[in-house]
């Protein structure tokens, strides 16, 4: 069976409106609710739940493509980045800060065209040494014919699996134009469509040597700052694509098999979407326990290192949090950890788990626990 893109009629998708109606109407629904929520809450709220999202959709795009990023690193750039208050969180290195750039230019510039010279930027910011690990890439450019066939893999190396091969490079520029021209366009269709669509056209074509997932994934985040009438991000579709990645990649592969209606591409992405909101309010409802508790903390404020400290077990700080651990993360000697235990511990902030000794650690307490003081 040929390549969607080996088609005649290529790119003119096709999909059912009377079968997308229902799915779209509440995706739009849902969609609406969560922003409608936030802005009800004050901007710190906002704030803190747009810099979740934004930090969610960079860590989880790069881990689709396999690769780590440190999370709060790339939650310190772009905090950084928005003015927001980063204490405690390492600084971003060089290359997290141009991923983050990246997607900050396709969310916060949404309204901005897109164009040949803004993708490439995008691409030279993912790859600043000009190579894709060991190997020399073309970097802001298209890719060339001397890099060879283009194919989506997945897997690890040597079990990879093809789920297709991209056009020739001689006619990506073509291509490209084409889909740009399309992109910016005046919307003969809704945004959110627009965005699965956008998403799925990027991937065929495969324009640069690598990184093609990631800047679909922006291009996409792009649209859907457009549908949702905001520059903030406050769902995240990169996390719910890694959490579906197996899905996400069977979806990929079945609709370039198939022929130039993408109905079946869309309605998983708009289920996708649906669950990335559903992810959000569960967000957004663990943001606003962290407010009620910093509310009730703040009527007798915590010294900065204190607050440190705090904020980490808000962001669940994994295992039990030791006098030692204290310290390392305080940057404290180990007596002022002890007295800063002891006085969250009078204040129930703090709570001693069960067990004693050398082994004694503690938990953040909840605001019941706290009221209790």
């Amino acid at each position: 069976m040929p390549f969607i893109h080996e088609h005649t009629g290529w790119p003119d998708f096709t999909w059912s409106d009377a079968t997308l109606a229902a799915p779209l109407a509440a995706v739009r629904h849902r969609q609406g609710r969560l922003i409608g929520k936030l802005e009800a809450l004050g901007f710190e709220i906002r704030d803190e739940t747009g810099l979740s999202a934004l930090t969610g959709d960079v860590v989880k795009s790069w881990a689709i493509e396999g690769e780590a990023l440190d999370a709060r690193e790339v939650r310190s750039s772009i905090a950084r980045h928005l003015g927001l208050e980063a204490g405690g969180l390492p600084k971003a290195t060089r290359n997290v800060d141009g991923i983050v750039e990246l997607m900050l230019d396709a969310t916060r510039e949404c309204g901005r065209p897109l164009t040949a010279e803004r993708l490439g930027a995008w691409h030279a910011a993912l790859f600043p040494t000009g190579r894709s690990g060991l190997r020399r890439i073309t970097v802001g450019g298209w890719r060339t014919a001397e890099s060879g066939p283009m194919e989506v893999v997945s897997g690890p190396p040597g079990r990879e699996r093809v789920h297709f091969e991209a056009p020739e490079a001689d006619r990506v520029d073509v291509e490209m134009r084409r889909f740009i021209e399309w992109f910016n366009a005046p919307l003969a269709t809704d945004p959110v469509i627009k965005a699965g669509v956008a998403h799925f056209w990027f991937l065929t074509i495969h324009p640069f040597e690598d990184g093609n997932g990631r800047i679909a994934r922006a291009v996409a985040d792009m649209s859907l700052a457009r549908a949702d009438a905001t520059t903030q991000r406050f769902y995240s579709m990169s996390t719910q694509i890694e959490a579906e990645r197996m899905e996400y990649y069977r979806r990929l592969e079945r609709s370039q098999r198939g022929g130039l209606d993408v109905t079946a591409w869309l309605e998983w992405f708009l289920a996708c979407m649906g669950r990335a909101i559903d992810s959000a309010e569960a967000s957004l409802a663990a943001t606003l326990r962290k407010a009620d508790l910093w509310l009730r903390i703040n009527r007798r404020p915590v010294s900065e290192r204190q607050r440190g400290v705090i904020n980490r077990l808000m962001d669940g700080f994994r295992g039990g949090l030791t006098s030692t651990r204290y310290a390392r993360l305080a940057k404290c000697s180990h007596d002022t950890a002890l007295r800063d235990v002891h006085e969250l511990l009078g204040r129930r902030i703090l709570l001693r788990n069960e067990g004693g000794g050398r082994s004694t650690s503690y938990r953040l307490g909840t605001l019941e626990e706290m009221r209790e003081a």
